[in-house]
C-alpha cells in the first residue's frame, strides 16, 4: 500500500498546528499554568516552569512553524514509507 507524500505531509501538519493552536489558547485562556503545574505533578516532578502572558504573533509562529515542520516530516515519512513498500505490478 503507497501513500501520497503530499496528503501525509498536510494532514500531520495540520495535526501538529491545531494540536499547538489548542496550546495557545489555552495560555490566551490562562488555563495552561494550571495545566502544566498538574502534568508536572502527575510525572512527580517539579519544575520552575512558567507560562508566559499571551502574544498573538508568538501564537502564529508557534502554530505556522508547526505546521511546516509536520509537513516536511509527513511528507518524509510518505517518502520512506513509499520506499519501504514499493508498487506491485
Amino acid at each position: 500500500m503507497r501513500i501520497n507524500p503530499i496528503n501525509t505531509g498536510i494532514a500531520l501538519g495540520l495535526f501538529l498546528a491545531l494540536w499547538h493552536a489548542c496550546w495557545a489558547g489555552l495560555v490566551a485562556i490562562g488555563a495552561a499554568q494550571p495545566l502544566v503545574d498538574f502534568v508536572l505533578w502527575a510525572h512527580f516532578m517539579k519544575l520552575p516552569v512558567q507560562i508566559e502572558p499571551f502574544a498573538i504573533t508568538r501564537a502564529f509562529v508557534l502554530v505556522g512553524l508547526t505546521f511546516f515542520v509536520g509537513l516536511v516530516g509527513g511528507w518524509v515519512l510518505g517518502l520512506v514509507w513509499n520506499g519501504l513498500h514499493p508498487a506491485k505490478e
